[in-house]
């Protein structure tokens, strides 16, 4: 496996299975075999575990999670290696490689059977995808307890950020998980070298409670309703809420509160909100409550 963080044995098999690394799929291929072991280290893995991995590539990374874990389960788009997986798989016999786009191919592998989810996904992202593979997995029915992966820089200090550089996506990402940045990874630490650092981040599953409504505020006869409370709704109102990140948020919720900003006021004044506040200036918990007073008082 040694051979795999070989710029030059890279080349070589690139030559010989006719792949010119792609921008579009992500394929800039980890060359530094420390960055592997914290990537291990850091996922805690064990013997009787099956892990989802996305984009294998050549394997570096899958061939080292295959010597720790029971199973790995890896989704791969770039078809034109199937005949390397094909030699590769006869030696790992652990390893299953689900070809197709990830986006796609989840909910069908779950379809026929597949049971590798509720475990842990491991992977290097492709930077294209980055978001909407951490949503899939994180919306999943059967979501993972840890995901361990590497991103881009800027969009993993964006899914870290803390109350004041808030943005729908590190509200989204909080809400499901608690994000931890373990290390950041220099683009010298890949070939081809793409044009930013990466970072490995590590996103522990919390299990979403239910959000409960506040009976101590009445809901508005002439306010639209019959909205369920739900992780949805939840999200409605947090996608308006950051619909202009220049207005104040109180202005930016108002149009789907039947324009009613006195009662907005009322609102922000019972759970401690300043009227001048703007999206990013909330926590998670913050955007929770805000949530389940407007739902009460509007929608139930």
């Amino acid at each position: 496996m040694s051979k795999l963080y070989n710029p030059d044995y890279l080349k070589h098999l690139c030559l010989k299975y006719k792949l010119t690394p792609s921008r579009r799929y992500g394929q800039n291929f980890l060359i530094e075999p420390e960055v592997i072991e914290k990537i291990l280290t850091v996922a805690g893995l064990k013997a009787e575990e099956t892990v989802v991995e996305v984009g294998p590539g050549f394997g570096v990374l899958t061939l080292a999670l295959a010597e720790k874990v029971k199973k790995v389960v890896a989704f791969e788009i770039e078809k034109k290696l199937a005949p390397y997986w094909e030699e590769k798989i006869k030696q790992h016999k652990n390893i299953q490689i689900v070809w197709g786009n990830v986006l796609k191919q989840v909910e069908s592998y779950s379809a026929r059977g597949g049971s590798a989810f509720g475990g842990k996904v491991v992977a290097n992202l492709p930077y294209q995808i980055t978001s909407a593979v951490i949503r899939l997995f994180l919306e999943s029915d059967n979501p993972p307890e840890l995901m361990v992966l590497m991103a881009q820089k800027e969009v993993a200090e964006r899914i870290c950020a803390r109350p004041g550089d808030m943005s729908l996506l590190s509200v989204a990402v909080q809400y499901y998980a608690r994000p931890e940045m373990i290390a950041v990874v220099p683009r010298s630490n890949f070939w081809p070298e793409p044009r930013v650092d990466s970072a490995i981040i590590k996103l522990s599953l919390r299990g979403v409670r239910q959000l409960a409504d506040d009976e101590a505020i009445p809901r508005d006869r002439h306010a639209p309703s019959g909205l369920a409370m739900t992780s949805e709704f939840f999200f409605k109102i947090v996608k308006a809420g950051f619909s202009s990140r220049r207005k104040m948020l109180i202005k930016n919720l108002a149009p789907l509160c039947g324009k009613n900003k006195a009662k907005l006021r009322d609102i922000f004044s019972k759970i401690g909100l300043n009227e001048k506040v703007r999206a990013q200036e909330l926590s998670v918990e913050q955007w929770r409550r805000l949530v389940e007073v407007i739902h009460t008082y509007f929608f139930s």
